[in-house]
């Protein structure tokens, strides 16, 4: 049996494609850490020798952008809630801006999206009043040391699969994780009796 659940955990990574930069992490439901539950992350980056960085989309905030800048008059009248990235360092400022073309000083995440975490490019993307389709604020992140993420995911307390700018940006975040939730469990119920059939059979050899 354990070796059966392990085998269903990891159904997300074998079907989501590996951990990597512009993958989500959904939380499953027996995840109990109270600073994940019900969570969706972006992976911004991941290296297996340097660990891993991500950014929770789904957690906003009552606080408006004008509060966070408030010594910035780009900001100024800004009333684009922002979103708790995580809780590591969580005075730290970043973003997410979905361009088409490529902003500088940002870093490339997946399919159009970026992570803004210089100052000048934070300013600058104010400046030009992005939308809140395209531009998400975030206070913290959240962090992984080598072979940490990946342990929690051979638990089964997260699934993995690949990330879309539709739901990174959505207007209603609360709807995001519910969504995707029942979409890994989906597949996870699909790929359940293939493994079934698999341990049985593995179970049958071994008693010859």
């Amino acid at each position: 049996m354990r070796g059966l659940l392990a085998g269903i955990a990891m159904v997300a990574l074998a079907h989501g494609a590996d951990l990597a930069g512009g993958r989500f992490l959904v939380a499953s439901r027996e995840l109990g850490d109270p600073n994940f539950a019900e969570t969706v992350v972006l992976l911004v980056r991941y290296g297996e020798q340097d660990g891993a960085m991500g950014l929770i989309v789904n957690r906003r905030t009552d606080l408006p952008v004008s509060r966070v800048f408030r010594d910035l008059k780009e900001a100024k009248g800004n009333t684009d809630l922002v979103y708790m990235g995580g809780p590591v360092e969580p005075g730290v400022v970043l973003a997410l801006l979905r361009s088409t073309s490529p902003p500088e000083e940002a870093q490339l995440v997946f399919g159009g999206v970026y992570l803004v975490s210089s100052k000048a490019l934070l300013e600058k993307t104010l400046a030009a009043k992005a939308e809140s389709s395209k531009f998400h604020v975030y206070l913290g992140y959240a962090g992984w040391g080598p072979g940490q993420l990946e342990h929690e995911v051979e638990l089964g307390g997260w699934q993995v699969m690949p990330a879309a700018a539709a739901e990174v940006f959505h207007s209603d975040p609360e709807s995001v994780w519910p969504r995707l939730i029942k979409r890994t469990e989906q597949r996870i119920a699909r790929a359940a009796p293939n493994l079934l059939v698999r341990g049985d059979a593995r179970h049958a050899l071994s008693n010859h």
